[in-house]
């Protein structure tokens, strides 16, 4: 049975990269130590997923799943050629993320999609991705530099939940991305754009609560996405031990 919890358990997934640390050099499972300090700083229970064995196994076990941050998805997934400036593909992490968002939505876990996490939104529900942004938008801003996050203002949608949770203003966020949203996925909403057009946001509208963002929350000040998340999460979590207690197995 469902019991009451005080820290949600937020699944956050990870990318595998080679990597040094102390006196090692080797492949890692890793993830920016932000996303773990804002989800904790949210009253989440933070839990790293590595692309690895089932991962879309462990979504009912988790309350709430952001999928954060990472290099290219492969093309062939939209039906597209890679770009020249499309890299860092890892195929086995698009084959782990693609079932684990699915097993998410079917679920109806509460859903943060960081960067590569709307990309992979996007895609799983039909959509496409314009592979390399300044060819659209004429300029760098969204990716200025190896390494360096990009100050550029979104504007939220009116009556949209990411417009209850940050203002209906616009607002500067850092961006990293060099690839955003072409065509729509079935039964996306845009809920945020930038100043030269590239959609910044999505919701899914059939879902309790899963939203997505093209740029870097994780970097900001600001943490109300991830206690957006957390909140829906308790809430969630809630109401299925109420449901439980109301209506236990088996009676």
């Amino acid at each position: 049975m469902s019991r009451p919890i005080s820290r949600p358990v937020i699944g956050v997934s990870t990318y595998v990269e080679p990597a040094r640390f102390t006196v090692w050099d080797l492949p890692v499972a890793l993830l920016p130590y932000m996303y773990v300090e804002q989800v904790t700083r949210a009253g989440g229970q933070p839990v790293l997923i590595p692309p690895a064995g089932d991962p879309a196994a462990l979504v009912t076990r988790l309350d709430g799943l952001i999928l954060a941050g990472g290099g290219d998805i492969d093309p062939d997934r939209y039906g597209a050629s890679p770009h020249p400036h499309t890299d860092y593909i890892r195929k086995f992490r698009d084959t782990a993320e693609f079932a684990l968002m699915t097993a998410a939505l079917e679920a109806r876990t509460p859903f943060l999609g960081v960067c590569r996490g709307l990309q992979v939104l996007n895609i799983a529900l039909g959509g496409t991705l314009h592979q390399h942004l300044p060819d659209v938008v004429g300029h760098t801003g969204h990716s200025p530099a190896p390494g360096r996050f990009g100050p550029l203002p979104v504007r939220p949608a009116a009556g949209s939940k990411l417009a209850k949770i940050l203002g209906g203003a616009p607002i500067t966020v850092p961006h990293y991305h060099h690839q955003a949203v072409d065509r729509l996925g079935t039964g996306l909403t845009v809920t945020a754009t930038s100043e030269d057009g590239t959609i910044e946001a999505v919701e899914l509208d059939s879902h309790p609560f899963a939203v997505a963002v093209q740029w870097h929350p994780e970097a900001a000040d600001d943490g109300a996405l991830f206690e957006a998340l957390v909140a829906n999460a308790l809430a969630a979590h809630a109401a299925e031990f109420a449901d439980a207690t109301i209506h236990p197995e088996g009676h």
